[in-house]
């Protein structure tokens, strides 16, 4: 799917509004194929981008888990590490 939405789940502190509208965006744009709506689409582009935030919102406050919350400075790093191993970079 997008790459570049990451996981909110169980972080500490929570996702940001920010972050979710990020990863909403991200989503609607992936599902749409446009990066920005022309004129004529933009406020269709805008209500589905927030619906899936509030969709999103709504999903990351009724999950619950046993596991210890993630840092993301860890996360963070664990990733860089990833991307290292894969691409030598």
């Amino acid at each position: 799917m997008c790459r570049n939405i990451k996981t909110l789940f169980n972080f500490e502190p929570p996702a940001s509004e920010d972050e979710i509208h990020a990863s909403a965006l991200q989503f609607v744009r992936k599902l749409s194929g446009f990066n920005k709506p022309s004129q004529l689409n933009e406020a269709a582009f805008d209500r589905a981008v927030a619906e899936v935030s509030q969709a999103a919102r709504k999903l990351l406050t009724s999950l619950h888990t046993n596991a210890p919350a993630r840092d993301r400075e860890v996360e963070a790093e664990k990733a860089k590490e990833r991307s290292r191993l894969r691409f030598g970079t």
